[in-house]
This record gives C-alpha cells, sequence and structure tokens, in this order.
C-alpha cells in the first residue's frame, strides 16, 4: 500500500503542477476573475493534499500500518477528486450545480486529516 500510495501522491503531484500552468498560461485570459479565482482555490488544495498524501505514504513506507492510516490515504485521494475535480470543473464549465458537491471533498480532507492524526496518536 506505501508504493501505491507514493505512486498516487506522485501522479497528484504532476497533474497539479499541469493543470496549475494550464490555468496560468491557458485560462488566465478566458476565464473571468471570479471563476479564476475558483480555479487557483482548486489548484492549491490540490497541491496541499499531494504533499499530505505523499507524508501518509512515506509513514506506510516507514511501516507504519495502521487502518486509519490507509483510511487516511484514500480520503486524501477521493477529496482531491471530489474537492479540486468539482472545482475546475465549475470555474471552465461555469456548471454551478457542481458547487454543492466541493463541500462532501472538504469533508473527505477532513476525515483524512482526523484519519492522520489518529494514527500519529496510536504510533506514540
Amino acid at each position: 500500500m506505501a508504493a501505491l500510495t507514493l505512486f498516487t501522491a506522485s501522479i497528484l503531484a504532476f497533474l497539479a503542477v499541469a493543470l496549475g500552468a494550464f490555468g496560468a498560461h491557458g485560462l488566465k485570459a478566458s476565464l473571468p476573475a471570479d471563476m479564476m479565482a475558483v480555479y487557483q482555490t482548486a489548484v492549491q488544495y490540490h497541491f496541499y493534499h499531494c504533499f499530505a498524501l505523499l507524508a501518509v505514504g512515506l509513514l506506510m513506507h516507514s511501516g507504519v500500518q495502521h487502518l486509519s492510516l490507509r483510511i487516511s490515504a484514500v480520503m486524501f485521494f477521493m477529496g482531491v477528486l471530489v474537492f479540486s475535480g468539482s472545482l475546475y470543473i465549475l470555474a471552465i464549465t461555469g456548471v454551478r450545480w457542481l458547487g454543492a458537491i466541493t463541500p462532501i471533498g472538504g469533508l473527505m480532507f477532513l476525515v483524512a486529516w482526523a484519519c492522520l492524526a489518529y494514527s500519529a496518536w496510536k504510533a506514540m
């Protein structure tokens, strides 16, 4: 699971760089300022949680193997897909109902952080 988590974090980080560059260079002239801000929020949270997923993968690689750590990895991944993904699509398409899905991704991030904290507490 550690190798898969590290691989997934690496791919998500690659995509964060690519999508950030696409937004800065390909969309800046065509998106209204409010939608560009939404896109930037997606990129920022995408990046932050790639680093969190990378940390989880490194913990797994070091030998920490709690179920809560695995749940954390899955929730960080799903949170990026749901939170950032919905914001990317909202910014590019203007489909406003996608904003209703974004908080679900935020809850996934919260669960991921709580599971990571619990794993750290159990390892003490």
